[in-house]
């Protein structure tokens, strides 16, 4: 018997304001269109956004299958601005994997 219980996965429902506030920008650099090749999609969305929340958003917006997602959280570092120190803000992404054969442009925008 295991120690932990599986919990069913639940249906999100975002409105369609949710889901522009949790997709904020496309992350559009050489690594990220590396990714592409991969049927993966990076994303900016605030710290505070769920996988599930993602997922919901995604596949809302763009109508496609996503198969799984994965989050990165980077921290902020510390910078100096006209010699003071300030610090960048946190930032968190997600890369969005995509089912087969589908696809986002995101030069498009939605």
């Amino acid at each position: 018997m295991s120690r932990f219980r599986v919990i069913p996965p639940a249906e999100t429902h975002l409105t369609r304001q949710q889901m522009y506030d949790i997709i904020r920008t496309p992350v559009i650099t050489e690594k990220a269109t590396n990714a592409s090749e991969h049927n993966q999609v990076i994303f900016r969305v605030p710290l505070a956004a769920t996988k599930r929340e993602v997922k919901a958003a995604v596949e809302g917006l763009f109508n496609v299958t996503v198969t799984a997602v994965n989050t990165i959280r980077v921290a902020g570092k510390v910078k100096r601005f006209r010699g003071k120190p300030g610090r960048r803000s946190d930032v968190k992404k997600a890369i969005v994997t995509l089912g087969q054969g589908q696809r986002i442009d995101v030069t498009t925008g939605i």
